[in-house]
């Protein structure tokens, strides 16, 4: 698996029994405390090998660092990320570090996963419920630290959403059973959406009243916090996307909003999707909610209605 249909990682398969994964990602400082970035980063990297249904193995570190900053900046980034990949049972390898004039770290990471129990965008099936399994608004809540307009408790909740794995997600995934997965990361909640229904060859109508955000998004989008990948998002999808009477401007610019290690987008038959949730909810991925379904192709790459109207067997 590669470029084809915008995966999120590369799979190579070695023999019947066993397939790597390899995935790498790396940014700029999206909070000041280095520690804390260093785990944004490291989770955020980790995530594509759980999209993937794998499982990390080794990662190696990338480091673009300032000359004029203290290498203890540097230790703490690294220390955060450390502890983040043992947190996912996974091993820094080392990894290689150049000068530069902005700060930025990330991780190539290696996964290993059955060739027969990999997870694709490409594979939701029509019918298939969508489940998001992490809050959406961190680029909005991002832009508004930068602007002095948020308090600590809405910052808080925002880095403790980033820093979080998907690793209870996935291993919550794999116990159910589903028919695709992605991540939402920098092309936001509707652009990885779209990935998955045109890898598919389906349409997605996704339920607005249902999706989840974290405290302050909405507040700072009716102000016009956002960022301008939120733009560049819109501005790509164009015309792909319809927008149903009753959804507000403040929610289609947060799910155009750019993600920094956001959850994972399942793909699962009506009959698992309330036993997902659930699971999910176990595990101690409390936001986990259904958003949306896989349709026949249409006129239309997504949909963007008020709420559900589709039957979960209740």
């Amino acid at each position: 698996m590669g470029l084809d249909t915008s995966d999120d990682a590369a799979v190579y398969r070695l023999n019947d029994e066993l397939a790597t994964i390899q995935t790498v990602d790396f940014f700029t400082p999206m909070v000041d405390d280095p520690y804390l970035f260093g785990q944004i980063a490291a989770a955020n990297a980790l995530s594509d090998v759980y999209a993937m249904g794998g499982t990390p193995l080794l990662a190696l570190n990338i480091v673009c660092f300032p000359a004029c900053l203290s290498p203890d900046i540097l230790k703490e980034i690294l220390r955060g990320g450390a502890d983040k990949v043992t947190e996912a049972g996974a091993i820094i390898a080392g990894g290689h570090s150049v000068q530069d004039d902005e700060p930025k770290y990330g991780l190539a990471v290696t996964g290993m996963v059955h060739p027969d129990k990999i997870y694709s965008n490409a594979t939701a099936k029509t019918g298939d419920l969508l489940v998001l399994t992490k809050p959406l608004g961190t680029g909005i809540i991002n832009t508004g630290i930068k602007a002095d307009l948020v308090g600590p408790e809405i910052m808080n909740r925002a880095i403790a959403t980033m820093a979080s794995l998907n690793k209870e997600a996935a291993g919550a995934m794999l116990d159910v059973g589903a028919s695709a997965c992605t991540d939402i990361t920098g092309f936001g909640f509707l652009g990885h959406a779209a990935e998955m229904a045109r890898a598919s060859g389906l349409s997605i109508n996704l339920y607005a009243g249902e999706v989840p955000v974290l405290p302050g998004a909405r507040e700072l989008a009716r102000m016009g916090i956002i960022p301008a990948g939120a733009y560049n998002n819109r501005n790509h999808l164009g015309d792909q996307v319809k927008i149903e009477e009753g959804v507000t401007r403040e929610e289609t610019d947060i799910f155009f909003d750019p993600q920094t290690s956001g959850g994972l987008l399942i793909a699962v038959q009506p009959a698992r999707a309330e036993t997902l949730v659930k699971e999910l909810h176990l595990r101690g991925v409390a936001d986990a909610r259904i958003v949306g379904e896989l349709t026949p192709p249409g006129q239309y790459l997504i949909t963007i209605q008020r709420g559900k109207q589709h039957d979960q067997g209740n």
